[in-house]
């Protein structure tokens, strides 16, 4: 086995799997990578640039512009954890919008976006030593990690989560509506013809609906023991 290992966290939205991922990269000293977020800052991009408008995502245009679209992290000290930007420009507070989440599956479904972000994914993790969660890590970006999770849990719980995030950053959506948009995406990112949500045939399943993280995190270790021996 390699000294640094690749680590796939996939699984349903709002299930924490970015919250996982950053405490096994810190527990582990690997690189963290928010390969959902990228999907998100191509949305955010989008309808900034009136690319999406009255609703109507606009793809063909949206495939004209994506070498326009210049996706970097970069390490904020006072969080302890990586901000993205999107040409230069911090934008970690507004891809997490209630208006982005819902956009962001219609865009993920798109085969040039998927196609260049995979690319980037898997220039950024090639030498190992990196947690990556999104929705294909362990059958597209990385098949062959040497330890694949798959997350999920009640959708009304995830929605509840959700919704709690978003009430503390002062967005005004409802429970009602995060949870539509929950339900929407899921059946969104499942059905999609390109890289849709599935399991892994090797990935081990992590139902974290009433789990702290620190019993998930236990879960990890108990897995990475396994694969060590």
């Amino acid at each position: 086995m390699k000294n640094k290992l690749t680590i796939a966290v996939d699984g349903f939205s709002s299930c924490g799997k970015s919250t996982f991922a950053k405490k096994i990269a810190a527990q582990m000293g690997y690189v963290f990578i928010d390969t959902g977020a990228m999907y998100r800052a191509v949305t955010l991009y989008a309808i900034d640039n009136g690319i999406i408008a009255d609703g109507i995502l606009d793809q063909q245009q949206l495939i004209e512009r994506l070498d326009d679209i210049e996706i970097s992290f970069r390490y904020n000290k006072h969080r302890g954890a990586a901000d993205i930007y999107v040409n230069g420009d911090l934008a970690e507070g507004r891809i997490r919008t209630i208006e982005v989440s819902n956009y962001v599956s219609e865009v993920s479904s798109i085969g040039e976006v998927r196609r260049k972000l995979v690319a980037m994914q898997q220039q950024m993790g090639r030498d190992g030593g990196v947690v990556l969660d999104g929705r294909d890590i362990g059958t597209v970006v990385f098949p062959n990690a040497e330890i694949k999770i798959f997350m999920t849990a009640d959708p009304m719980v995830r929605a509840q989560r959700r919704y709690k995030e978003l009430q503390a950053k002062g967005d005004n959506a409802t429970l009602e509506e995060v949870y539509q948009n929950v339900v929407a995406r899921d059946e969104a990112d499942q059905s999609r013809a390109i890289s849709p949500l599935r399991k892994a045939d090797d990935a081990i399943v992590l139902d974290n609906s009433y789990m702290t993280v620190e019993e998930q995190m236990e879960f990890f270790l108990k897995l990475y023991q396994q694969q060590c021996e």
